[in-house]
């Protein structure tokens, strides 16, 4: 490379780098600047003293803040994984040729398609426990019998981890399509003149080869699983008893209802800095399972 294609491909660089440093870098340089304050915003009186990292210890001591943090391991964990299986199978079935496929691919990707906050309205309509559908295919007429699905800790968790479910697996589905279509189709006629069955096709052709781009999906699907906000924000606002006060809903609590912007930025960044070590740990694999691929 010469000095003078350097520069071109720095000049052409230049401007997408510089919208990167004034809607990512600043806010989050920003952030950790406040989380070393004390900022109470009903309390200007106070002013913002510096505090160092106290804002960081208090976070280690509350007991509120670990209880979020494991529900939103579990939420993570188990959404992640299940919309991994449920998208592996929708992409091995509307990779194959059949009447109407085309019209079963946009099907599949409507749930993405619709905003988090329409879906996490229309679960929130049917979990109600006097006149949602999910009492009524569970129990029919038998209302003595219905659940309070969103008033529960435990139903009022899985009600959220259902709706996310529901509405990104499609998502997952299309990442892993986009694998499954780069598979040379002489591999599977190579191993069917062999005598391979369908197990044996998938477990020995499929499944090394579509790795790269489940490593891809985990990717993504744990990012933004851990940055879940709207779904519990609109469906329990946190509750019954904080079993759906996922990290980011906490944060928002600290910072907007409670005034403590110092308190709400340190979660924030916490929030931040665990996403981004997943992100190096995720990307360092992915990049590993594209080489040896790639050999």
């Amino acid at each position: 490379m010469t000095r003078r294609d350097r520069n071109l491909y720095l000049a052409l660089l230049a401007p997408a780098a510089l919208v990167l440093l004034l809607l990512i870098a600043v806010p989050i340089g920003q952030s950790m600047i406040l989380s070393f304050h004390r900022i109470i915003i009903g309390l200007p009186q106070l002013k913002t003293p510096f505090v160092g990292l106290e804002n960081y210890q208090e976070l280690l001591r509350d007991p509120v803040a670990r209880h979020s943090f494991w529900i939103t391991a579990i939420f993570v964990g188990t959404t992640t994984f299940c919309e991994l299986v449920i998208g592996l199978v929708l992409a091995l079935l509307i990779h194959h040729r059949f009447p109407g496929r085309g019209t079963l691919r946009a099907c599949v990707l409507i749930p993405w398609a619709i905003p988090t906050v329409v879906s996490a309205q229309m679960w929130r309509f049917l979990f109600n426990d006097a006149y949602g559908m999910i009492n009524y295919a569970v129990f029919g007429a038998e209302t003595t019998h219905y659940i309070p699905w969103l008033a529960l800790p435990p139903t009022a968790l899985l009600a959220i981890i259902v709706a996310d479910i529901w509405k990104t697996s499609s998502f997952a589905a299309l990442l892993l399509l986009a694998g499954l279509q780069v598979i040379p189709e002489d591999l599977y006629q190579a191993a069917r003149v062999d005598g391979a069955g369908t197990w044996r096709c998938f477990w020995h052709i499929t499944w090394p080869l579509i790795r790269p781009a489940l490593l891809v999906a985990l990717l993504f699907r744990t990012i933004d699983a851990f940055r879940v906000f709207d779904l519990a924000f609109v469906m329990t606002q946190g509750g019954p008893a904080d079993a759906t006060n996922v990290l980011q809903l906490y944060g928002y609590k600290k910072m907007f209802v409670e005034g403590w912007m110092g308190y709400g930025s340190a979660i924030s960044v916490c929030i931040f800095v665990i996403v981004l070590i997943l992100a190096v740990i995720y990307v360092r694999m992915v990049g590993r399972r594209f080489l040896e691929a790639s050999l």
